[in-house]
């Protein structure tokens, strides 16, 4: 278990310990992908869907910036971070599905992952929660980290 760094030599859980690194430039992007349906896709004019409960891109991307910053609220060993800055891209993925991207950045000692998946999760459930009505089976897939610099180490998909 000592490769876990939310794990102490005990094997109990704790919160890493960041006061000794350096401060850095740490970026990351997340991504996942909605599968809303080809008939929810064909009804998006101008990158938009518009419901009787108002924009739904607008919407999801407010709600995933939102998600960003209430990471550590939910994420019990997540760092309380001060970021510099979030942003949500509704994108095109096909007939049928939109790509959501979060990117998160800060000036700090830890890392800005889960922030961004937190802020990729969101804006993908606030979708789901406004298109719902109209198809229930709507499907969040392929949450993941695209990449991440800064810190210790870098990462990207291939």
């Amino acid at each position: 278990m000592s490769n876990f760094t939310h794990i102490d030599e005990a094997g109990r859980p704790r919160m890493v310990d960041i006061g000794g690194k350096s401060v850095s430039e740490r970026v990351a992007v997340a991504s996942c992908k909605v599968i809303l349906g080809s008939d929810l896709i064909a009804q998006m004019v101008d990158g938009d869907l518009v419901t009787k409960k108002g924009s739904v891109i607008q919407t999801a991307t407010i709600a995933g910036i939102m998600g960003t910053k209430k990471t550590s609220e939910l994420i019990p060993m997540c760092h309380p971070l001060s970021l510099s800055h979030a942003s949500i891209k509704v994108l095109p993925n096909d007939a049928e599905s939109l790509k959501i991207e979060c990117t998160c950045k800060i000036e700090g000692k830890t890392g800005v992952e889960m922030e961004a998946i937190q802020g990729a999760s969101t804006a993908a459930l606030t979708l789901y929660d406004m298109c719902k009505s109209q198809n229930p089976g709507i499907t969040i897939t392929d949450l993941k980290l695209e990449k991440k610099t800064g810190g210790k180490s870098d990462f990207q998909t291939s």
